[in-house]
C-alpha cells in the first residue's frame, strides 16, 4: 500500500513538473559570448559574487577543479569540475549549457542538478550576467580531474527522483526590479537573492533540504551544525539597528564595531564579498536592513539545567572565563574594539540556540583575512583544555553575565557538539 502510494505520488509530481514548465521566465536574451576582456572581467567579478571559488575549490588544490565535499542529511556529495577542460570539466559546454545549469538546474546531458549547487537562487541571474561568468570560466586554467562519485543513500542516490523535489519547490525565473523600491534596494536584492544566495544558509530547510520560503528567517546548517541566524530578526542579528556603514563594512572586511564573522561565513567574505565593488555591498547591506522585522523567530524548545545547577555553573563558568577569556574579551565583557568582540550584549551569543558560541569555544576561529583586516586577531581551540562541563559552563556564564538573559546550556548540549569537525 506504502509503495503504491509512493509510486502514485511520483507519477503526479513528474506530471506536475511537466505541466509547470511552460512558466519558466526565461527573461530577456543576453548580448551573447564575445569574450572581449570587458566581458571577462565582468564575468570574473560575478563568479567573486557568487562565491563560485569556496565550493569548487579544494583547499591547496587547483582553482575550480571541484572535489569539494559537501556533507548533508542525505550522504555527501563533491563539487563538479568547471574548469575548461574538455575531459572532465566544462570544456564542450556552450554557454546555452552554462545558462541551463544556472538557470533551470540542469546539466550538459539535461540530468537534474541536485540542489547543494544553488540553482534555485541562481535562476534568478540575468542571461547576460550568466554569459560574462561562463566566458570567464573559458579562460581559467584547464584542469585534468575526473569529477567523483556523490555517496548519497537510498534513494537520494536516484537522480531521477528530483523531478518529484523539483515539482515541489523549484520555479525557474530571473530577478524583477521592483518599481516601488530604489535601484540601490533593487541591486541588493539582485545580489542578495540571486548570486549571494544568502538565504542557502540563513533560512530553514525542510525534511527534504528544500528553503521553502524566500525569507531569511535563520537555520541550522545541515550537518555542519553551525547556526546560521535570521537576518531577518533583530533578536538574532540587529541588523535593523546597525549603522549602514558598519554592515557595509563588515560584509567587507568580516569585522566591524559591533561583530566580527566566524565559522562558515569567514569563506564568504574572504573569497567573495571583500572583492565586490563598495556600491554593490552597500547595496546588499541597504536590501538586508530593509528585510529585518519586529517578531522574533520562534524559541528553541529543549532540556534546560535546573536552577541548582545553574548556580552552580555560573559559578564554575566564572572561573573558567577568569582563567581563559578575561584577557582578550575584559572582565566587563566589552572586549577590545577591532580586535575582540563584545560579549556583553551581543546577540550572536544570545540565541535561543547556543551552537555557535558552543563550537567557538570548542574549535576556536578566525575571522577572514581580507584587504581592509589583513591580520585579524582570532580565538585559539580550547577543546583540549576544557571539559564539556567547563564549556557548558563558561557558555552558560556569558550567556547570563552582564547584562546577558539568555537560558543556560547543559552540558550533554555541550557534549554533542563536541566531536564535530570545524568545517
Amino acid at each position: 500500500m506504502k509503495r503504491a502510494a509512493l509510486l502514485l505520488f511520483i507519477a503526479l509530481a513528474t506530471v506536475a513538473t511537466i505541466l509547470l514548465w511552460h512558466r519558466d521566465d526565461e527573461g530577456p536574451p543576453g548580448k551573447g559570448v564575445t569574450g572581449s576582456a570587458e566581458q571577462v572581467r565582468r564575468g570574473e567579478y560575478l563568479a567573486r559574487a557568487g562565491n563560485c571559488f569556496t565550493c569548487h575549490s579544494v583547499r591547496g588544490g587547483e582553482p575550480y577543479a571541484g572535489g569539494v565535499a559537501i556533507h548533508t542529511p542525505f550522504g555527501t556529495l563533491f563539487s563538479s569540475n568547471i574548469t575548461p577542460d574538455k575531459e572532465t570539466g566544462i570544456g564542450t559546454w556552450t554557454a546555452d549549457d552554462f545558462w541551463n545549469a544556472l538557470h533551470k538546474g540542469k546539466s550538459k546531458d539535461g540530468a537534474y542538478l541536485y540542489p547543494a549547487f544553488p540553482f534555485s537562487n541562481y535562476t534568478k541571474v540575468t542571461k547576460e550576467d550568466a554569459d560574462a561568468i561562463y566566458a570567464y570560466f573559458r579562460t581559467v586554467k584547464p584542469v585534468r580531474r575526473a569529477n567523483q562519485p556523490h555517496e548519497l543513500r537510498f534513494p537520494y542516490n536516484k537522480r531521477n527522483l528530483m523531478a518529484v523535489w523539483r515539482a515541489l519547490y523549484f520555479r525557474a525565473g530571473i530577478h524583477r526590479d521592483d518599481p516601488k523600491q530604489s535601484q540601490e534596494w533593487n541591486r541588493g536584492a539582485y545580489l542578495v537573492q540571486g548570486l549571494g544566495h544568502c538565504n542557502a544558509c540563513h533560512a530553514t530547510r525542510n525534511v527534504l533540504g528544500a528553503v521553502t520560503t524566500d525569507d531569511f528567517s535563520g537555520g541550522l546548517l545541515p550537518a555542519q551544525n553551525w547556526y546560521a541566524p535570521a537576518l531577518s530578526s533583530d533578536r538574532e542579528t540587529s541588523l535593523g539597528n546597525w549603522p549602514l556603514d558598519d554592515l557595509t563594512a563588515f560584509l567587507t572586511t568580516g569585522v566591524s564595531q559591533r561583530a566580527a564573522t566566524y565559522g562558515p561565513m569567514s569563506p564568504v567574505i574572504q573569497h567573495s564579498l571583500q572583492y565586490l565593488a563598495p556600491a554593490d555591498t552597500r547595496a546588499m547591506a541597504t536590501y538586508l536592513k530593509s528585510q529585518v522585522q519586529s517578531s522574533a523567530p520562534p524559541s528553541v524548545h529543549q532540556a534546560r539545567p535546573s536552577d541548582v545547577q545553574v548556580q552552580r555553573m555560573m559559578e564554575h563558568g566564572a572561573h573558567v572565563y577568569e582563567r581563559h577569556c578575561a584577557e582578550c574579551h575584559q572582565a566587563n565583557g566589552e572586549g577590545m574594539s577591532g580586535r575582540y568582540p563584545t560579549l556583553a550584549g551581543n546577540t550572536s551569543i544570545l540565541m535561543d540556540l547556543a551552537v555557535n558560541p558552543i563550537r567557538m569555544v570548542y574549535a576556536g576561529g578566525f575571522p577572514p583575512s581580507t584587504a581592509g583586516n589583513p591580520r585579524p586577531f582570532g580565538m585559539p581551540p580550547f577543546y583540549q583544555d576544557l571539559s564539556d562541563y567547563d564549556v557548558a559552563s563558561v557558555v552558560t556564564f556569558i550567556r547570563r553575565s552582564w547584562g546577558n538573559a539568555a537560558p543556560a546550556v547543559s552540558q550533554a548540549e555541550a557534549a554533542r557538539l563536541r566531536g564535530i569537525p570545524a568545517d
